[in-house]
């Protein structure tokens, strides 16, 4: 049986989506994933959309990104069908970091919880990689828990060459570059 992805497009946020916006973020609370917010420019900290969108505007732009973190594009994936957003994405414009060039990446992203395994994070990585290229990118780091067996499937199906395992805080990190 093929099970056909629902169509989904990313979008930077505005607060046309903002009750959207602070459902996810709920929904990722409720189910107990304070630690799921990967590429969700810090939603978890925010308790309005209007706060959080300003920080996004903040951080996009390298003169105004606060010191200590890197300026990053991040869009909610929306499916098309009924404008729902089933999950969140950045791309971060480098990682000339210590922590982004070890360890975290150009990229993060989380699904809703009630829309995972639906294919939607393939899907929004496959299109945050043209957004990548219209950067002109040539090469993107992603990493993934150990653990982390969607994750690593997504990355890997979207042209993840594996490089290597680092360890962080006892857990292992598996590092994948995707050449554009």
């Amino acid at each position: 049986m093929v099970i056909m992805l629902d169509e989904i497009k990313l979008i930077k946020p505005t607060i046309q989506y903002g009750d959207d916006i602070m459902a996810f973020r709920k929904e990722l609370l409720t189910a107990g994933e304070e630690d799921a917010f990967d590429g969700c420019g810090r939603l978890k900290n925010y308790t309005t959309a209007e706060e959080w969108l300003k920080n996004l505007a903040i951080t996009e732009n390298e003169d105004t990104c606060p010191k200590g973190r890197v300026s990053s594009d991040v869009y909610i994936a929306i499916r098309v069908s009924d404008n729902r957003i089933v999950g969140i994405i950045d791309l971060r414009h480098h990682i000339n970091h210590p922590i982004l060039s070890i360890w975290g990446g150009h990229i993060g992203y989380t699904v809703r919880p009630s829309e995972r395994n639906k294919g939607y994070a393939k899907e929004m990585l496959r299109l945050n990689l043209q957004n990548c290229r219209n950067r002109g990118m040539d090469k993107v780091l992603l990493t993934c828990n150990r653990d982390n067996i969607a994750s690593e499937k997504t990355i890997i199906a979207n042209g993840g060459v594996f490089e290597k395992e680092v360890e962080v805080d006892r857990s292992f990190i598996k590092r994948y570059w995707i050449t554009l």
